[in-house]
């Protein structure tokens, strides 16, 4: 897979927003895309731009709310295939270590 994103979709409301943004992480499922969820956001991954669009599209649609904020960063590297892992490796590579804290 070669482009890679950062999607956040979040509706404006009070209260828990899971449930909407379980519905938005759900419609991902349609396309053909690699994701992994995080607190912030949802990685994904395409073999194109056109069906990384397609379904971050989807996941917007998805939510049902009078106000939808989205986010949609996108990294395209088009000389090259990399997938998202093979970034946090070569960051750890250099750390020496996993790129995550240690119990707080």
């Amino acid at each position: 897979m070669t482009v890679i994103a950062f999607l956040s979709v979040a509706p404006v409301v009070e209260g828990s927003m899971a449930g909407e943004v379980a519905k938005a992480v759900d419609a991902l499922e349609e396309f053909d895309v690699a994701y992994e969820t995080t607190p912030m956001g949802t990685t994904i991954e395409a073999d194109d731009v056109a069906e990384l669009f397609a379904a971050a599209r989807a996941a917007h649609e998805a939510v049902d709310a009078d106000r939808v904020s989205t986010v949609l960063k996108i990294d395209d590297k088009r000389t090259s295939e990399g997938a998202a892992e093979e970034k946090v490796a070569a960051v750890e590579e250099h750390l020496g270590r996993e790129a995550t804290s240690r119990e707080h």
